[in-house]
């Protein structure tokens, strides 16, 4: 028996070392726009799975965002880290990303287009469910998945991580099917209580299903980000506790809506 259990042991530890998260360059287009995304998935898992589609903060498709991804695939979930600057737009400096995020955001139907770009990618994996699909994003991410939701996406639910909070049009109401999970710090300096306030009242009049978590104490932007308090602006700051329990509050969203 002592040496059936063994080799069962032994077995089992030979598949654990064989599956590993596998990662891929997706290059797709936007116009004559060239974008590059990540696929992150664990080779372990057999079957289509559900899966997230990342969207990175202000800064472009970084390390970060890419290690969010990563997180996910080796929870089970199939992740894309999509890219929604192109030409492997990524900087540290605050002006430089301020840019391009105008320059994005400016447009917002084009902005929106972009992001099921990156959801199309992920669906076209050929490993994830189809019906069991979500986003989240941080900071500008953060906004783009809500403006997802705001058209009605394809997804299960929402998650933005100290995004910034555009209302939800008049258009929208009665026609947002994404679940909403909005994780917010206190004390983040971008964006102001009246906001916050028209946020709320604009949801709830759009009759959508959805949930902020408001983060108290010095919580401020960026708070799930380590090295948030290298780019020198005062706002940003990591929070590991509340980074901790923003990423399980969302694990257990995704419990729930898939």
């Amino acid at each position: 028996m002592k040496t059936i259990v063994s080799g069962l042991l032994l077995m089992m530890l030979a598949v654990q070392g064989q599956a590993a998260v596998q990662t891929k360059a997706v290059q797709y287009k936007d116009d004559d726009v060239l974008l590059t995304g990540h696929l992150y998935w664990d080779d372990a898992v057999q079957g289509p799975r559900p899966g997230v589609l990342v969207i990175h903060e202000w800064w472009g498709l970084n390390d970060y965002a890419k290690k969010r991804a990563r997180m996910l695939a080796e929870l089970g979930y199939v992740a894309f880290a999509a890219d929604m600057y192109g030409d492997g737009q990524v900087t540290d400096t605050p002006d430089q990303a301020r840019e391009w995020m105008q320059e994005i955001t400016a447009d917002v139907e084009g902005w929106r287009a972009r992001a099921l770009l990156g959801l199309d990618q992920l669906k076209a994996s050929g490993i994830v469910d189809g019906d069991k699909l979500a986003a989240i994003g941080y900071c500008f991410g953060g906004a783009t998945v809500l403006h997802m939701a705001y058209v009605n996406a394809p997804v299960k639910g929402v998650v933005s991580f100290h995004g910034s909070l555009p209302a939800a049009p008049e258009e929208s109401k009665g026609k947002i099917g994404p679940k909403i999970l909005v994780l917010h710090g206190m004390n983040d300096g971008f964006i102001a209580p009246e906001v916050v306030d028209n946020f709320r009242k604009k949801l709830q009049e759009a009759d959508a299903d959805w949930e902020m978590n408001t983060y108290g104490g010095d919580v401020r932007h960026g708070f799930t980000n380590p090295d948030a308090d290298q780019f020198g602006i005062p706002n940003l700051r990591y929070d590991a506790k509340v980074d901790a329990r923003s990423w399980e509050r969302m694990l257990g969203f995704f419990g729930e809506v898939f």
